[in-house]
């Protein structure tokens, strides 16, 4: 049983800072792209920024600059650092992880859909202006 658990969400000021993680578990990390969607109130789900199994990283433009992705894979957790928080970075993030061996991780970033891969139950954050 494949699971993601996500915690370090919380509510900040704008400009401020958190450090999202997501653990997972029984999971093979060949080929395989992390990343990180966030879904506002009233809005489509998103994706904010994915790793592959090589490293390659890609963001989303409006967060580029401020957020850092990144993984530990001897203890399976991907992190998401983020930066100079804005209130339209306010929303539930989530964790998903997916085979994307045919994908290059922008594309899997773009078009990853709940309905496949795995995912984690969400952390929320709030940003306060």
């Amino acid at each position: 049983q494949v699971q993601l658990v996500e915690s370090g969400g919380g509510s900040v000021q704008a400009g401020g800072s958190l450090r999202l993680s997501c653990v997972w578990s029984a999971y093979s990390l060949r080929r395989t792209c992390l990343g990180w969607f966030r879904q506002a109130p009233g809005k489509q789900r998103e994706g904010v920024a994915g790793i592959d199994s090589d490293g390659s990283v890609s963001y989303r433009d409006s967060v580029k600059g401020r957020f850092t992705i990144s993984k530990d894979s001897a203890k399976t957790t991907l992190y998401l650092q983020m930066n100079n928080l804005k209130p339209e970075d306010t929303g539930m993030y989530y964790c998903a992880a997916e085979n994307c061996a045919l994908r290059v991780v922008s594309s899997w970033l773009a078009t990853a859909d709940p309905s496949s891969g795995y995912w984690g139950q969400g952390t929320q954050v709030t940003v306060s202006s």
